[in-house]
């Protein structure tokens, strides 16, 4: 078991003095609402929310990207997908309520808890451990993610927003008298990670926000990712690029090939590199081949269409080398998903332990681009 992966593992069987750390009292009483301060996050300095004069709140891409990215494209981008609220707070009791853009909370394949669901994590002082997440059963939602905790000094959270689903309202509920505020993203401090994608970028089909593979890296890496997956639409679309490349970003990540023919992968792989090296003379560009279905080994058709496409993006790369395109890197998708064909929910997309191996595989190949 690599080190990712091991310690993602023990993570889930928390030791006694990190238990202690965030631990409440299970005799404790709700508050009534009288007692609550609720502050809508909305001006915040989200992570995962790139783009200045949105159309929505929580929208990925600016209002106007509409009418120039396709109308699917456009519509995906309302999912708050990779966001996340950082913040302190002293509170004894902690409350989220928010309200969902869309009745469809869950897919045949991912749980509500995944689709909608928002996602806690705090910081024991030495690393982010889970807490909780919603189960959304409407579009409106609240939770209680802890009461009767004594704090001498305010705690860390951080909360992972609904992965396929947007939001029109997001507040935070506090004890009056309560410490609360925000956290700087860490893209203030260090430049983030921008990601392209498809469905499984998006983060299909993690059980929770938390378990998409771009919150993983983010966490195993302490940077802020930019998550652009765009569900069964990631295309390597010179629109989609020209947003990609106003972004500052530590190191783009381009991973399409799964939504994409090989002829797709031969006519569009090279240009939008040379448009994002056009506007970024030195930021590593990572090409990512697509996964391989877990039941490949079966389906000859699947493992055909795998070479086809991995060819098509091994020779575009092959010719950006020839043009002496610098700073541009390449990752197989042979080991995203680990061997076995145990990690992925319909053969396709990543189940959480897909995710953790693919989020290891991401983050060891990124660790040395980053500076």
């Amino acid at each position: 078991m690599s080190d990712l992966t091991r310690r993602s593992f023990v993570a889930i069987g928390a030791t006694a003095a990190a238990t202690r750390a965030l631990s409440v009292a299970p005799a404790a009483q709700w508050l009534p609402h009288e007692d609550l301060v609720w502050t809508d996050v909305k001006d915040w300095p989200l992570e995962g929310r790139a783009f200045a004069k949105r159309a929505a709140p929580y929208d990925r891409l600016p209002a106007r990207a509409r009418g120039i990215v396709r109308d699917i494209v456009w519509d995906l981008s309302r999912h708050s997908a990779g966001m996340l609220v950082r913040f302190a707070t002293s509170s004894p009791e902690l409350r989220i309520r928010y309200r969902l853009t869309s009745d469809r909370l869950a897919m045949v394949h991912m749980p509500a808890t995944g689709v909608s669901g928002v996602d806690l994590y705090g910081h024991d002082g030495q690393k982010w451990r889970w807490i909780d997440v919603t189960r959304p059963t409407k579009r409106d939602v609240q939770k209680r993610f802890y009461t009767g905790r004594q704090m001498s000094e305010p705690s860390q959270f951080q909360l992972y927003l609904p992965l396929y689903n947007g939001i029109e309202k997001l507040e935070v509920g506090t004890v009056k008298g309560a410490e609360l505020s925000p956290l700087a993203a860490r893209g203030s401090a260090k430049k983030p990670i921008v990601c392209y994608g498809t469905s499984i970028m998006q983060g299909a089909c993690a059980s929770r926000p938390g378990m998409a593979w771009t919150s993983i890296v983010g966490r195993a890496l302490d940077r802020e990712v930019i998550n652009l997956g765009f569900s069964g639409n990631g295309r390597m679309e010179l629109e989609v690029g020209q947003f990609l490349a106003e972004l500052e970003a530590s190191a783009f990540v381009i991973d399409c090939v799964p939504n994409m023919t090989p002829k797709q992968v031969a006519q569009s792989a090279q240009p939008l590199v040379q448009q994002l090296r056009a506007a970024h003379k030195k930021t590593p560009i990572l090409l990512v081949e697509d996964r391989t279905f877990t039941n490949a080994w079966f389906h000859a058709d699947r493992a055909d269409d795998h070479r086809q496409r991995r060819q098509a993006l091994r020779d575009a790369f092959a010719a950006l080398k020839r043009d002496q395109v610098d700073g541009i890197h390449y990752l197989p998708g042979d080991d995203l998903l680990g061997a076995d064909g145990e990690a992925a929910t319909d053969g396709s997309h990543p189940s959480d332990l897909g995710m953790l191996r693919q989020a290891e595989v991401v983050a060891d190949a990124l660790r040395p681009l980053l500076t």
